[in-house]
């Protein structure tokens, strides 16, 4: 069987007895509290790309087009969604 590759972090003492710690509490290794930080690090990270770049292709959009909803729409549209209401987006306009 191929072994993966070994990555090192060099963890000041704190830290380090606050990861043992934790995985004690949690039954869990260092090793695997320290894979889940980052796989969930990587995660949120991809998300917040993911939505910055959602973000700017809307801007550049607007910008061509100028097509745009209102905040108060936007607002409007949205507590419809949060009351549990089927709700269209509201509709661009100049």
């Amino acid at each position: 069987m191929p072994t993966q590759p070994t990555t090192t972090l060099k963890l000041d003492a704190e830290t380090k007895a606050r990861l043992h710690r934790l995985g004690e509490q949690r039954r869990r290794s260092a090793h695997w509290l320290m894979l889940e930080a980052i796989k969930q690090y990587l995660d949120q990270e991809e998300q917040r790309e993911r939505l910055r770049e959602a973000a700017l292709q809307s801007w550049q959009h607007f910008q061509a087009t100028g097509l745009h909803a209102t905040g108060e729409e936007v607002d409007r549209w949205l507590r419809k969604l949060e009351s549990g209401q089927s709700a269209a987006p509201p509709k661009l306009h100049r």
